[in-house]
């Protein structure tokens, strides 16, 4: 099955981030692909590279940057919702781009199901 999921909380502010992480691990381990993450409104801030969480605590940007990496994952930041929220390419972690909601649209016409985490 092709999976797309979509990221609408910040890192450490909502689990959402957490659980569509660990459900894209999971749905990967058990076969299935998970074809794009698409982060929208505070989710945006899953991709900045200026994320710098205390030493004992994860590190939520790095988890996607090594999961884009390892399975060719699609990683999509909104544009809009990224630049009200001072997101932009120079601050933006490896393994993210940034573009318009055709790429969510696309996602849902694409995969399977488009799995939604947060508000």
């Amino acid at each position: 099955m092709k999976f797309g999921i979509v990221v609408n909380e910040g890192p450490y502010q909502h689990q959402a981030s957490d659980s569509a992480y660990l459900f894209a691990k999971a749905a990967i381990a058990k076969g299935h692909e998970v074809w794009r993450v698409f982060f929208y409104h505070d989710g945006v801030n899953n991709a900045s590279k200026l994320t710098e969480p205390p030493q004992d605590d994860r590190h939520i940007v790095n988890r996607w940057t090594k999961l884009a990496e390892e399975h060719k994952v699609d990683l999509v930041v909104c544009v809009a919702a990224a630049l009200r929220r001072g997101i932009q390419e120079e601050n933006l972690a490896a393994g993210f781009r940034i573009s318009g909601l055709g790429q969510l649209v696309e996602a849902g016409t694409q995969c399977d199901r488009l799995v939604t985490f947060g508000d």
